[in-house]
């Protein structure tokens, strides 16, 4: 097989899934594959890497079946390099010193001619801009935690290190249902003042008050990681009026737009008509009352600015950012046929009407 047969290998890679997407130079999908979490600071990056080769070798499958006399074989291992580009998109690559440490690693499997690694957010950012070529704006993703990032055009890029509370960070699943427990468990042995939460917290988990819910989750019948379920019911007791659930929502308005306007800022565009897009488990929920307060404070810092929220895969903005980057050297443009504007804009449509 030669690389002419996909042009990009398309990596998303979250801290719970993998997905990955083989896309030809039409931007025809040619096949996929889901693996489990990368977490290479938990399992080192050797083993993490193998996790995405998992979802690698189910994609080369279905775009080239064993004995279809592709010369592809079966599996990750036969029939190297894929793609003309891997373009992957990472969780738990937050600083720059970690995206080429995951390259290196990536790279050294082969599976592409040239291999990019950026943090995951700029997946969010790519799938959520409409218009063809490299990307202008910022987004902000709110999952198990928050992070934020801008691209120009001309490669520039803001970012932060988002490595939680010893970055500075606030929020996100992770941080929301921390601080509701935080409220509710003063609340209900008099150190805080009155809130819902107190009792819509352990009502949750089936069980009568905050301190059977602290003494399951500190022993272990309620696992620490199923904290992130009592996210909804801290919006839900918000949205009921409770004004110690609303601050928080507020609180977690305000972390957002901190981190867009001061991303916007870094980049000359605080003042420009530009997108900023949201993404994540909890900015995709719609919560009105989150929705709204964002919107009011953003436009107060970037009166411009047009927020929308990012429905589509992330892997549809790890491909793309990997046609981009196809467009700008010598090889990719050919390719494509860039010697005018249609193909490349052809395959970028096919490819978003494939996740659409």
């Amino acid at each position: 097989m030669g690389v002419a047969e996909a042009a990009v290998l398309a990596v998303d890679a979250g801290n719970s899934k993998t997905d990955v997407a083989l896309i030809g130079y039409d931007g025809t999908v040619l096949g996929a594959g889901r693996s489990g979490g990368f977490q290479p600071t938990r399992v080192g990056v050797e083993a993490a890497v193998d996790v995405l080769g998992q979802a690698v070798a189910q994609a080369v499958e279905a775009a080239w079946p064993a004995g279809s006399g592709t010369g592809a074989g079966s599996g990750a291992g036969a029939g190297v390099p894929y793609a003309a580009r891997v373009s992957a998109c990472l969780a738990n690559a937050d600083l720059p010193v970690e995206e080429h440490r995951l390259a290196r690693a990536l790279d050294a499997r082969g599976w592409g001619t040239a291999t990019d690694v950026r943090n995951d957010t700029f997946a969010i950012l790519r799938a959520g801009l409409t218009e063809p070529g490299p990307p202008r704006g910022v987004a902000v993703v709110c999952g198990a935690g928050i992070n934020c990032v801008g691209m120009l055009p001309d490669g520039r890029t803001a970012r932060f290190p988002a490595l939680g509370v010893i970055s500075g960070d606030w929020g996100g699943g992770g941080g929301l249902a921390e601080e509701a427990l935080w409220w509710a468990a003063r609340a209900e042995d008099g150190r805080g003042g009155p809130t819902e939460l107190a009792a819509a917290l352990p009502a949750h988990f089936g069980l009568a008050s905050m301190a059977r819910l602290i003494e399951a989750l500190h022993l272990g019948p309620v696992p620490r990681g199923r904290i992130h379920e009592l996210v909804p019911v801290l919006f839900a007791v918000a949205a009921a009026g409770d004004s110690v659930a609303s601050a928080i929502v507020e609180r977690q308005a305000e972390e957002v737009v901190a981190m867009a306007s001061v991303a916007l800022g870094r980049l000359g565009l605080l003042e420009e008509d530009v997108p900023v897009l949201l993404g994540g488990s909890v900015l995709a929920a719609r919560h009105p009352q989150l929705d709204d307060r964002i919107g009011e404070l953003l436009a107060l810092r970037a009166p411009r600015a047009r927020v929308s929220v990012v429905t589509a895969p992330p892997v549809l903005g790890a491909g793309l950012l990997g046609l981009d980057a196809l467009r700008s050297d010598a090889a990719g443009l050919d390719a494509l046929g860039l010697d005018g504007c249609p193909p490349a804009a052809g395959a970028e449509a096919k490819l978003r009407a494939h996740f659409g």
